[in-house]
């Protein structure tokens, strides 16, 4: 009933703060970064690369892309180094890293696309953690913002906000997501810590857990449907024959607040 949900989409992140039950709507926090712009920076990386493929399959083969290969790293600068790096092959020949992979596949328009994979895999889920990347104006990390968004809420409630962090959306099932993020966020938790016991004399720590879910990438429309199959959704809805009758203003009228 208490912790902290991260949504992303396709189009939009958001950071939702649940204490017994309820959203802190006021604590609620959007970052403009999702899916699309990964597919974006993905489809841009392989017009600057000069790779061959049909303009009118240009954002399917970057999704394909982002969905099949796409991974967050642990460190950007040595994920360089590991696509940089040559294998040898049977005969003992220096080859391109095994990091790079092919795209083979036939588009919906039926056409034969085989193009190679590169370094587009960690970069595009990067953005996450170095906006900068893929965003003129938005320069702060997920995991800034997931903490400002906990340190907005009520102190009683923070230890278990961070305890328990809920990941939904697509967006969120790049390999490593969970575990760049948990990292990322304890080490920003651990440095405020050192800076309160060293004022205070104290030993006290706090831990994040960020978790993983059966249903997370259709986790929003789950929940719909758990709402809409409980007993009194029927008592807090409004019918198609009221919608005709009120009008839209119907709408502004909330029974679950009594508004």
């Amino acid at each position: 009933m208490t912790g902290t949900v991260i949504d992303s989409g396709d189009g939009v992140t958001h950071v939702f703060p649940v204490c017994d039950g309820f959203v802190i709507g006021s604590c609620v926090k959007h970052i403009p970064l999702a899916g699309r712009d990964i597919t974006k920076f993905t489809l841009q990386s392989l017009k600057d690369r000069g790779e061959k493929y049909p303009p009118e399959d240009s954002n399917e083969i970057a999704m394909k892309i982002k969905e099949k290969y796409g991974y967050v790293c642990k460190d950007v600068l040595k994920e360089y180094s590991k696509f940089d790096e040559k294998d040898k092959d049977d005969q003992g020949n220096l080859v391109q890293s095994s990091k790079f992979k092919t795209l083979d596949i036939r588009t919906i328009n039926g056409n034969n696309v085989k193009l190679d994979v590169g370094y587009e895999r960690f970069l595009g889920p990067e953005m996450f953690f170095h906006p900068e990347f893929v965003h003129a104006d938005w320069r702060k990390p997920l995991e800034e913002v997931v903490d400002e968004s906990i340190q907005s809420c009520p102190i009683t409630y923070r230890v278990q906000l961070y305890k328990n962090i809920v990941l939904s959306g697509g967006s969120t099932l790049f390999k490593g997501f969970d575990n760049r993020l948990q990292s990322q966020l304890q080490k920003r938790v651990d440095n405020r810590m050192a800076v309160a016991n060293k004022i205070s004399g104290g030993n006290a720590k706090v831990d994040v857990e960020v978790a993983q879910n059966m249903v997370q990438r259709y986790a929003v429309w789950f929940g719909g449907s758990v709402l809409g199959a409980s007993d009194g959704f029927p008592t807090v809805c409004k019918s198609r024959e009221e919608y005709e009758e009120y009008g839209p203003s119907i709408c502004r009228h909330n029974p679950v607040f009594n508004m």
